[in-house]
């Protein structure tokens, strides 16, 4: 039985992987799916705070907080999500480069569909939430539409903070990691350290993410316990604007074309991707369900 749940968690964690790779999925909205968000946040958390302790020089007070990870669940979902992390890399990477155009549009319809999490997750939308989301928005647009840095060989000390950044996904249902990575310009050279085996570039992204993890778990806890719904409608808007991003018909620096002759094979694509990812909250929903329903029904 033991075997099996390890084997089980890596599978978790390979398709949780996959999501992070591919632009407008979610990591976090798949470990919702698959049941181990909470675990996963709950031991970033005490792993945040273990870090922080060790820093401090307390190290009795950072092997308490290590103990309380369920490293049981959590090292066979890290293994899985590198295996499903160096697949998806592989998969992805000549196709951005054949067929950008259509690629962008498969992203597109992954991101206006995760909309639909947010903007769930915020509840009822005051006026005041409405603009916040719009101001986020419109920033986000504007930022999307900056010419891209030369990312061909990115800086390491922009690699940790865009690393920083993107792990940010893994905590908040509906954010995509890859998507962020996107707007920064740092998507295309990240496959390509995968796939290339670089170390030095993944050792820096690695760094950066597991700082990103530690401070963004508990920031992002507090916001959203906190301030809920703003932090939510902001969130909401930041993803709306930045589909600007993914527009597919695009110049090389960024500028906004006309739809071409391809219209309808993108258009098609673009379906497609959106349809997967509804299937994939109905699918969390369903799940959701029989789970609470499965809880009043125990003695």
């Amino acid at each position: 039985m033991g075997a099996l749940r390890i084997g089980l968690n890596v599978i978790r964690g390979g398709l949780i992987g996959l999501a992070e790779v591919v632009p407008g999925v979610s990591g976090g909205t798949v470990a919702l799916v698959v049941g181990v968000y909470q675990t996963v946040i709950a031991s970033a958390a005490h792993f945040s705070r273990g870090l922080t302790e060790l820093v401090r020089g307390r190290v009795s007070l950072a092997r308490r907080e290590g103990t309380r990870v369920q490293w049981a669940v959590i090292v066979p979902l890290v293994l899985g999500m590198l295996a499903g992390i160096i697949v998806g890399a592989a998969a992805l990477e000549p196709l951005i480069e054949s067929e950008p155009t259509l690629v962008r549009g498969v992203f597109a319809g992954l991101i206006l569909v995760s909309l639909w999490v947010p903007l769930k997750m915020a509840g009822s939308w005051s006026w005041g939430m409405v603009g916040l989301a719009l101001a986020a928005g419109l920033g986000m647009f504007f930022l999307a539409g900056i010419p891209p840095l030369n990312t061909v060989e990115p800086s390491l000390w922009v690699v940790a903070p865009a690393a920083a950044l993107a792990v940010s996904a893994l905590v908040l249902p509906g954010l995509s990691g890859s998507f962020l990575l996107v707007i920064l310009g740092l998507y295309q050279p990240t496959l390509a350290a995968v796939n290339e085996r670089d170390f030095v570039y993944l050792g820096v992204f690695v760094v950066g993410a597991v700082v990103g993890l530690a401070l963004f778990v508990r920031v992002l806890q507090y916001l959203l316990t906190a301030f809920r719904a703003f932090t939510l409608a902001i969130m909401t808007g930041l993803m709306a604007g930045s589909l600007r991003a993914l527009w597919p018909w695009q110049g090389q620096e960024r500028e906004l074309l006309m739809p071409g002759e391809d219209v309808a094979s993108v258009a098609f694509a673009a379906g497609i991707a959106a349809a997967c990812v509804a299937s994939l909250f109905l699918m969390e929903k369903f799940l959701s369900r029989n789970v609470h329903s499965a809880s009043t029904e125990s003695p």
